[in-house]
């Protein structure tokens, strides 16, 4: 009998963790951490202790108990005791967090699949951060095309479009028909032919069960439709119609997004300006030849950004050393202040004390390239339109989103025609109810048979 059995991305947007089991073989796909979570009992200043391990997330139920799945190191202080792994791998879909962060408290003999470009990614992110360690894992990489047996079951990767590159579907061959699982998808974005070719592949499987995402399946859509062609059209006319500095500020992997200001900057003559942490990424996916993405090292239209630390004085020895392989394209506040109008300048919510030291000119732009706010009492953008205020730039929200709406899912789940269907990653289960019956909503911890 094949099962799924679902401890993440329950009525809940991220954290999924999907376990499949086809007789003696266990294998989750995704495992990671949700946008939520931990919030009712923990916060900025209250965090789950390290030295814990995985206790205070068991005191809380913020982690499923399942003998044989973590780090022995991780159950030291627990009521679980540890056995060898029962798991026989965890297949990542991308490397959005509320996918993969969660993999750092498995059993390092445990086998991670990953796309090609997602271990990049993961190893950009741990260099950067000082807080991201996935730990030591069995890394085993895929493309599309590829098909991995565990045990009697076959994965089969197919790369789709997301608001990460290396985003994967995921058709799952098993003893009793095909399992499909969408990971993030979506079909406005510049490689929607990736997001096609899953579909046809998807649907070609006559698959017994689906498990889908439903990000954007609300009643009422209160985001803009944008796609990435629109945002770059409109951010070019921002850029184009003006002399003084365009700001702008999106997902730090978005490499889509980065891809289009690097072209609307370019093609207006102006240069972009990135921090030390994107010149970092940069330089690693130049790796992957399936991305068209500049060299910082190498392109004369990319400059890096230093911020002042500890001796304020932008020497050597201030930065960490993998911040200091891109000084040779080093600009300072000062540079920033002086060629506003030929700079387009990334610049997150979290670097926005930079605004003081660079100080630009009355009328300059800022484009918001990330989601509307959830509500109007959303204390991050009342903090960042006051900044904008402050210095009396205007403000443009340009974004496309990474997911599909619910017109763009019906119509996927209706070409597909799974038999039954999973929804996860979404707050409105019930929504799905509307497109077809053979709906099942899911429990937290709950296995459910796929015929």
């Amino acid at each position: 009998m094949v099962s799924l059995t679902f401890y993440g991305g329950v009525n809940e947007i991220g954290g999924n963790k999907v376990l499949l089991e086809d007789g003696d073989v266990r294998v989750f796909f995704d495992f990671g951490q949700p946008f939520g979570f931990g919030g009712d009992f923990f916060t900025s200043w209250l965090s789950p202790r390290s030295i814990n391990g995985l206790g205070d997330f068991f005191e809380f139920g913020l982690l499923p108990k399942l003998k044989g799945l973590y780090a022995e190191e991780q159950l030291r202080f627990t009521d679980v005791s540890y056995v060898k792994p029962r798991f026989d791998g965890v297949f990542l879909s991308h490397a959005h967090f509320d996918h993969v962060d969660h993999i750092r408290f498995l059993d390092p003999e445990i086998p991670v699949h990953l796309g090609v470009g997602t271990k990049l990614f993961l190893e950009a992110m741990e260099k950067t951060s000082g807080f991201c360690n996935y730990r030591e894992h069995p890394y085993r990489m895929f493309r599309t095309g590829d098909k991995i047996k565990v045990g009697n079951v076959v994965v089969e990767p197919v790369h789709v479009d997301h608001s990460i590159p290396a985003a994967y579907g995921f058709l799952i061959h098993t003893s009793e028909g095909t399992v499909v699982y969408t990971g993030d998808v979506r079909a406005h974005g510049p490689r929607r032919d990736m997001t096609e070719e899953f579909i046809e592949k998807a649907c070609a499987s006559e698959p017994v069960a689906m498990i889908c995402e439903g990000t954007r399946m609300v009643e009422k859509e209160k985001r803009k439709n944008y796609s990435e062609e629109e945002v770059r059209r409109l951010s070019d006319g921002v850029v184009s119609s003006t002399g003084k500095i365009v700001f702008i500020t999106r997902y730090s992997r978005d490499m889509d997004r980065f891809r289009t200001f690097y072209n609307v900057a370019k093609k207006n003559g102006r240069r972009i300006v990135v921090s030390p942490k994107t010149a970092h990424l940069l330089s690693r996916l130049v790796d992957d030849e399936h991305l068209d993405l500049p060299d910082p090292l190498k392109d004369e239209d990319v400059l890096v950004y230093y911020k002042r630390k500890k001796s304020g004085e932008f020497v050597e020895k201030d930065y960490y050393v993998w911040e200091r392989e891109f000084m040779d394209k080093m600009v300072t506040h000062e540079f920033v202040h002086k060629n506003q109008g030929n700079l387009v300048m990334d610049l997150n919510f979290y670097q926005f004390a930079e605004l003081i030291d660079i100080n630009p000119d009355s009328g300059s732009h800022f484009i918001h390239s990330m989601s509307e706010p959830f509500s109007e009492e959303d204390i991050e953008d009342k903090v960042m339109h006051n900044w904008l205020n402050h210095f009396q730039m205007q403000f443009h929200q340009h974004h496309a989103s990474g997911h599909m709406n619910k017109q763009q899912l019906t119509d996927l789940i209706n070409h597909i025609k799974p038999k039954r269907i999973f929804p996860i990653h979404t707050e409105n289960q019930q929504l799905f109810k509307k497109i077809r019956n053979s709906i099942q909503i899911i429990k937290y911890g709950k296995k459910y048979m796929v015929h």
